[in-house]
């Protein structure tokens, strides 16, 4: 249990550390999650302070809906309140404030709603940001295996001073640069970079002051930089997110399904991306791709587990 920091105006709220996107069952991003109310005292300054207190990147917020579809609250010293109703209320925070959306922590928003449940699987309704939708998760032991779909990704062509001044600040070399780079959006605008090799990408020193300037300069979430697609659908990534306050993120499964999105029109079906190495956390999410009528269908995931229970009783003192 994680030690508890009494302020007794404010209700203690159930905290897990969930490991998401964990590779052959070790590694993962680690992140917070909350279980939250509607009533509850934090302001989204403390929210954005839980992150740097548990050591995750992100923390999420998980406020269960009851049938009305109005938030609810959990009741005093009880931990599994997000287990009572399917539909549930996400945000995400980093030490830089909130995001609008978070795929690893969508992923182990689901794992945490599963884990409350009996039986192997689940599904639950998740909103974010104004959008709806499904979250999936399927258990196997200690660990749950989540899904989602992400929704439709935005993508076009990087122009030139763009793509030159994120370059110059990872750090690649010209020959080393593969063609097909592109800024995608699931809600905030980040720049795929495909190089030729994993080596390649594991061998980057990116100046991340440099290229936090660029991509505020450009309005850019961060930049997800990636190997190219072997036979086997197998991909090299790395996530620089300076301008969110994360130098380097160890799973992100939004930009994932963003290159899913990408490399549709390539007759790609499925992905398996491994990231997390130069952090000494292997991680891997998985992507497929299914054409419809409307464009292709991304579905996005990662194994989690759960590390860690405890409260967050104090965060006004983080």
């Amino acid at each position: 249990m994680f030690g508890e920091h009494a302020r007794p105006t404010a209700m203690p709220l159930p905290i897990s550390i969930v490991n998401a996107c964990l590779r052959d069952g070790g590694g993962g991003s680690p992140t917070a999650v909350i279980n939250d109310s509607a009533l509850t005292t934090l302001t989204d300054a403390e929210r954005s302070r839980v992150p740097v207190r548990y050591g995750t990147s992100h923390a999420v917020f998980v406020t269960p809906r009851d049938p009305r579809g109005a938030p609810t609250t959990p009741p005093h010293h009880q931990g599994h309140a997000a287990a009572e109703g399917s539909t549930v209320d996400l945000r995400f925070f980093t030490a830089e404030g909130e995001l609008p959306a978070c795929g690893h922590g969508t992923i182990a928003a689901t794992a945490f709603l599963a884990q409350q449940r009996e039986g192997a699987e689940h599904e639950f309704t998740l909103c974010v940001s104004g959008r709806t939708f499904t979250g999936r998760a399927v258990r196997e032991g200690h660990q749950i295996h989540a899904a989602f779909d992400p929704g439709p990704s935005t993508l076009r062509e990087p122009a030139s001073a763009e793509i030159d001044l994120v370059v110059a600040a990872l750090g690649v070399r010209p020959d080393l640069l593969a063609p097909g780079a592109c800024v995608a959006s699931l809600g905030r605008p980040r720049m795929l970079v495909p190089v030729a090799t994993p080596e390649a990408v594991a061998a980057l020193t990116p100046d991340l002051d440099q290229l936090r300037a660029a991509c505020d300069q450009f309005g850019l979430l961060g930049c997800y930089v990636h190997s190219t697609l072997t036979s086997a659908g197998r991909i090299m990534a790395r996530m620089f997110a300076p301008s969110i306050g994360v130098p380097e993120d160890i799973a992100n499964a939004n930009s994932t399904a963003c290159l899913a999105a990408h490399l549709a029109d390539r007759g790609v079906t499925d992905l398996s991306v491994d990231m997390g190495d130069a952090l000494g956390s292997p991680a891997t999410i998985t992507a497929s791709i299914r054409q419809s009528p409307t464009g292709p269908k991304i579905l996005v995931g990662g194994v989690a587990t759960i590390t860690g229970t405890g409260t967050l009783s104090d965060p006004a003192g983080v």
